[in-house]
């Protein structure tokens, strides 16, 4: 019998190093593996909430730390505690009970059964994006081919696809969907060509019903993805299969992205959703304390909405306060608990964001912006680089998340980039930066 406690603890060492800290403590800490049985990984987390938040921003970094340490292809089922607790209680030693087995990633692998269109807040910013995927919804194919959704971060762009997914399953099941991002989607080529198993990879996608993808941006520069991408979506439209696509930027602003998909891409529809106003950010916080199963006012939403203009934001900041009155047991959360958790992370805040940081750097080595993100590898653009990586990592960013940010570079260049500096650190010690000491960097000097 293999021993899980010791497996885990593996897993969540290699699970550390791709997550900020604070959340490792709040979502991965309190995890426990309960058993595997032959392909299938039970993991039990404390609470509906915590598995909802691992499933849906995590389960990438977990799927790859568990296949590493566990099996290939590791089946991951999420079990709440208080079932966890039932069976205890009960002395049944099947973790496999239906409650159980209900809580397995998602109906559709990767999708959300709460990411709908009814629980979606709209306004000004995002209608037309929620009228089109609608439209596309209740007839895949037929119009809008591909649909093509692009905005910053945070502002309910996976939501919005995730909804058509779930939309479409409820009223076909049978229906092939997939949903997956560029990431998934360039392991799966590249481990495809790896395995010489180009064919099963083809097949699994050109037979789909609807597809699927996030963050297409970071398919940019990579020849072999793009080529596949390109006669997969010939197939897919031609025989009048669904696409829905969605980027940080337009298509034609996407570089190193090749001109015929470029073109592919804008055959259909193309719609942007912006940043929310105040109001719907107001409207997202009620629907998502609704979800979480506390009470939430108005007035308190708008101390909240007043913190953050995204909708990923203001999830980890109401997250925040969930978890604090969850502690102290109580399901109303009240003007002077979101105030005093909110002035706790104000606190903690160091002030800087992830692109004023590149900023500076480039600014301090003279060099452009488009130099650091480039993939050269000139001599006087690798300082710059690790430095960057450096302190973007000491802002909490996961290794993938400098990657995306610095041009898409592999999470273990950013591994090594952050290693090079540390050991600089420690051999000459203080390191200054614009009168900044990397050793002790954490908070803006005034």
């Amino acid at each position: 019998m293999r021993d899980c406690k010791s497996i885990w603890k593996a897993v969540l060492s290699e699970i550390e190093l791709e997550v900020s800290r604070a959340n490792f403590f709040t979502l991965f800490k309190q995890t426990h593996l309960l058993s595997i049985e032959g392909s299938v990984a039970t993991i039990a987390a404390p609470s509906g909430m915590i598995i909802d938040l691992l499933q849906r921003k995590f389960f990438a970094i977990i799927k790859n730390a568990s296949d590493h340490h566990i099996g290939n292809d590791t089946k991951i089922v999420f079990v709440p505690k208080t079932v966890v607790d039932e069976i205890v209680d009960n002395k049944d030693d099947t973790l496999f009970s239906e409650e159980a087995i209900k809580t397995t990633v998602g109906h559709l692998p990767r999708v959300r059964p709460d990411y709908t269109f009814e629980n979606m807040a709209v306004s000004g910013s995002n209608q037309l994006a929620f009228v089109s995927a609608t439209t596309v919804a209740k007839s895949p194919g037929a119009s809008y081919n591909p649909l093509f959704i692009y905005g910053p971060v945070g502002v309910g762009k996976t939501h919005l696809m995730q909804s058509v997914a779930n939309e479409v399953y409820s009223k076909k099941p049978n229906t092939k969907i997939l949903y997956t991002t560029s990431e998934e989607f360039t392991n799966d080529v590249v481990e495809a060509i790896r395995t010489n198993t180009t064919g099963r990879m083809k097949k699994r996608f050109r037979e789909l019903d609807l597809l699927i993808i996030d963050d297409i941006q970071f398919i940019a520069g990579k020849e072999k993805v793009q080529e596949e991408l390109f006669h997969t979506f010939n197939i897919l439209v031609d025989k009048s299969s669904q696409i829905v696509l969605s980027s940080d930027r337009h298509p034609s602003e996407i570089k190193m992205l090749e001109k015929r998909l470029i073109s592919r891409f804008g055959g259909g529809l193309t719609v942007d959703i912006q940043s929310p106003d105040f109001e719907l950010r107001c409207a997202i916080l009620l629907i998502k304390a609704k979800k979480y199963g506390v009470a939430l006012s108005f007035e308190t939403a708008k101390i909240i909405a007043q913190k953050a203009l995204d909708a990923r934001g203001l999830e980890g900041l109401l997250l925040r306060i969930v978890t604090e009155a969850q502690n102290k047991g109580v399901t109303q959360i009240d003007e002077e608990m979101a105030s005093s958790v909110l002035s706790f992370e104000k606190e903690q805040d160091t002030g800087f964001h992830p692109e004023e940081i590149i900023e500076n750097v480039c600014t301090f080595y003279k060099v452009k912006q488009t130099q650091l993100k480039s993939p050269k590898r000139d001599a006087f653009l690798v300082r710059p680089r690790q430095i960057a990586m450096y302190l973007l990592k000491k802002q909490g960013l996961t290794f993938v998340e400098i990657g995306h940010l610095l041009g898409g570079r592999d999470h273990t260049t950013i591994m090594h980039g952050v290693e090079k500096i540390e050991k600089i650190i420690e051999q000459r010690g203080n390191m200054d930066f614009m009168g900044l000491n990397l050793q002790t960097f954490g908070k803006k000097v005034d």
